[in-house]
C-alpha cells in the first residue's frame, strides 16, 4: 500500500471516528465489568436504543435533547458518559457536566470517566492540564469534563455548556431540584452540536423527571423520550428448575413481550423479593408502569394500561370562535368519534378558575355506549367556560350536561343555567330548611358524601369496562388519582384530577341516571 493510500484509510478512520460514537466507543472506551476486569466497552442492546435515537436526532436536528427512562443497572450512564468524555476530548471549545442525584454517584461516574481517559489510546488522548477530583482539563483543546452533585444552589449558574448528563434526575433533592435543573439548562445555548442527557428510573408521578418524560412523549418540549424495557437487558434472566410452570399472567406477557422462561423466572424471583409495585418501578415493561403513586390507586393500573395501548386515534380539534366550533389545530376540544345526529350525549364539567399553570377546566363528552368522544381541556375564566358548555352542548345535540359547583363553578352555573337558559342542565331538588320549601340549585354540589359516591360510580363502570376511553391524558390522571392514609381519594400531589372529576360526573348522569327536573312557578333557582 503506498502512502497516499495509506493516508485516505487513516483520514477516513480519522472521520469515522469523529462521527460515529458506537465506532469510536468500541475502538478508544475501556469499562470495568462486573467481574473487576479492563474491557473494551461494546454497546449492550439497550445502549444501542439509546444510540440509534441519539443518532437519529443528530441526523434531523444537529444537536442531543433526549430523556430516558430505563429499567435498573442497563449501563446507560455508561453510554452517556462515554459519549461526553468522546465530545470534549476530540474537539476543542467544549465543556461537559455531569450532575448526580448522591456524591457517590458522583465519585462513581467521574472515576468511569477518569477510567476512560486513563486507557484512551495514545493518538485519540488529548494532553490534560490538569485533573482534579471533579474536573479535567484539555488544554490544547480548551476543552474540560465536570461533575457535580445536585443539591447546591449554584450549579450551572453562570457557565457556558456544550454538554450535560442529569443522571437520577428523579431522585434529585426537591427542594432544590427545580433550580439546579434551570440552571443547568439555561447554561446549553440552543445551537447545534450541543447535547442535553436526561436518564433516570422513576421516582413517582410528580418531579421535574415526570413532568419531562410527559412532555417529551407529548412532544411539547423538544426532547426524545427514549424508554428501555427491562427485557432488554440479556443478563435479565436466571435458571429455569425443571418443575417450572407458567402462570396465566406469565402467559400472557411472554406473548405480549417475548419473553422465554429465563426472563420469566427473574421476574417472579424479583417480584417474590421486593413485591410487584416495585419490580414494575424498577423494571419496567412500559413507561405507565415505572410511574408508581406514593397512595393506594383508585383505579386498577392494570386496566389503565391496557386502555392506554387501545384508545383511539384522534378525530379532529375544534375551538370556539364565537358561538360555534371551528376546525383548529391548537383547540381546546379533542374529538375521538364524528357527531351523530339523534344520538343522546351527556357531558361532565369541571370548572377552575383559569389561571395559567393551574388546574384546567375540563368538559367529558360520552355517548349513550359510554363511549368518551370528545373532552375540552383548557385555561379560561369561569364565565367563559358556560359560554363553551352551551356551544358545547348545542353541537351534541342538547347533551345533558352536568357542571360541578363548587367554588368557581358558582359562576359557570349561573351563567350556564339561568342566564343563557341552557336546557338540559342538571339539577338538583332541596329542602331549604329555613322556609321549609323545596328549592332547585344549579349543577352538582360535591361534599364529603357525593364525592365518594361519584368516584365509586366510576370505579365501578371502570371495573365492568363500560367504557370506551380514548383521552391519555384522562387516564393518566386515572392512574395518578389515589386513596390517602386518611382515607380521601383525590391526585397525587402534585398532579390534576380535573379530567378524572369531569368523566365522574358525564358518568354519574349518563342515560338513565338523571332526568332534567321540571320546575314550577311554586320552585325558585337557588344558587350555592
Amino acid at each position: 500500500m503506498n502512502t497516499s493510500m495509506m493516508d485516505k484509510k487513516l483520514q477516513a478512520v480519522r472521520k469515522r471516528l469523529l462521527t460515529d460514537f458506537k465506532y469510536y466507543a468500541n475502538a478508544s472506551l475501556k469499562i470495568r465489568t462486573k467481574a473487576g476486569e479492563i474491557a473494551q466497552l461494546k454497546l449492550n442492546p439497550a445502549q444501542e436504543i439509546l444510540n440509534d435515537a441519539v443518532t437519529a436526532q443528530l441526523e434531523t436536528e444537529g444537536k442531543i435533547r433526549v430523556i430516558i427512562l430505563k429499567a435498573r443497572q442497563q449501563g446507560l450512564s455508561t453510554y452517556t458518559g462515554g459519549y461526553l468524555y468522546y465530545a470534549v476530548s476530540q474537539r476543542p471549545a467544549r465543556k461537559a457536566m455531569v450532575v448526580t442525584h448522591h456524591a457517590d454517584s458522583t465519585r462513581a461516574l467521574f472515576d468511569m470517566t477518569k477510567r476512560y481517559h486513563e486507557h484512551c489510546p495514545e493518538i485519540l488522548k488529548p494532553h490534560t492540564k490538569y485533573s482534579s477530583r471533579r474536573e479535567m482539563n484539555f488544554d490544547v483543546l480548551d476543552s474540560s469534563y465536570v461533575v457535580a452533585t445536585a443539591g447546591g444552589e449554584s450549579i450551572g449558574r453562570g457557565e457556558t455548556l456544550t454538554h450535560i448528563h442529569a443522571s437520577e434526575l428523579a431522585f434529585w433533592p426537591k427542594s432544590s431540584s427545580l433550580d439546579n435543573w434551570n440552571g443547568l439548562t439555561q447554561a446549553v445555548p440552543n445551537t447545534p452540536g450541543t447535547a442535553v442527557f436526561v436518564e433516570s428510573t422513576a421516582n413517582g408521578v410528580n418531579g421535574i423527571f415526570y413532568d419531562l418524560w410527559r412532555g417529551a412523549v407529548d412532544g411539547k418540549n423538544g426532547y426524545v423520550p427514549v424508554f428501555i424495557p427491562w427485557f432488554v437487558d440479556p443478563e435479565y434472566r436466571e435458571d429455569v428448575p425443571e418443575n417450572f410452570e407458567r402462570t396465566p399472567e406469565e402467559n400472557d406477557l411472554a406473548k405480549e413481550y417475548d419473553l422465554d422462561d429465563g426472563q420469566l423466572m427473574f421476574r417472579r424471583r424479583k417480584i417474590a423479593q421486593n413485591g410487584i409495585d416495585l419490580f414494575r418501578q424498577e423494571y419496567p415493561s412500559e413507561p405507565e408502569e415505572a410511574f408508581l403513586t406514593t397512595g393506594r390507586p383508585v383505579f386498577n393500573p392494570d386496566q389503565l394500561q391496557k386502555k392506554i395501548k387501545t384508545t383511539r386515534d384522534l378525530e379532529e380539534r375544534f375551538a370556539l370562535e364565537g358561538e360555534e366550533f371551528l376546525h383548529n389545530a391548537r383547540g381546546e376540544l379533542s374529538t375521538f368519534r364524528k357527531h351523530v345526529e339523534g344520538e343522546q350525549y351527556v357531558i361532565g364539567a369541571d370548572v377552575a378558575m383559569g389561571v395559567r399553570n393551574g388546574d384546567y377546566s375540563v368538559a367529558q363528552v360520552l355517548d349513550s355506549k359510554k363511549r368518551q368522544v370528545a373532552i375540552w381541556r383548557g385555561h379560561v375564566h369561569p364565565d367563559y367556560f358556560a359560554q363553551v358548555l352551551y356551544a358545547l352542548g348545542s353541537f351534541y345535540n342538547e347533551a345533558f350536561i352536568c357542571v360541578e359547583n363548587n367554588s368557581h363553578g358558582i359562576l359557570t352555573c349561573t351563567r350556564l343555567g339561568k342566564d343563557l337558559a341552557y336546557p338540559n342542565f342538571y339539577t338538583e331538588v332541596v329542602m331549604d330548611k329555613l322556609t321549609d320549601r323545596e328549592t332547585i340549585k344549579l349543577g352538582f354540589s360535591t361534599t364529603a358524601k357525593t364525592k365518594p359516591l361519584v368516584i365509586d360510580q366510576l370505579r365501578a363502570s371502570m371495573r365492568e369496562d363500560e367504557l370506551e376511553l380514548n383521552d391519555k391524558v384522562t387516564l393518566r390522571e386515572m392512574m395518578s388519582y389515589i386513596v390517602t392514609e386518611s382515607g380521601a381519594m383525590q391526585a397525587e400531589q402534585g398532579c390534576f384530577d380535573d379530567c378524572v372529576m369531569s368523566l365522574a360526573l358525564a358518568n354519574h348522569v349518563h342515560t338513565g341516571a338523571w332526568e332534567p327536573i321540571k320546575s314550577t312557578d311554586n320552585y325558585y333557582i337557588e344558587m350555592v
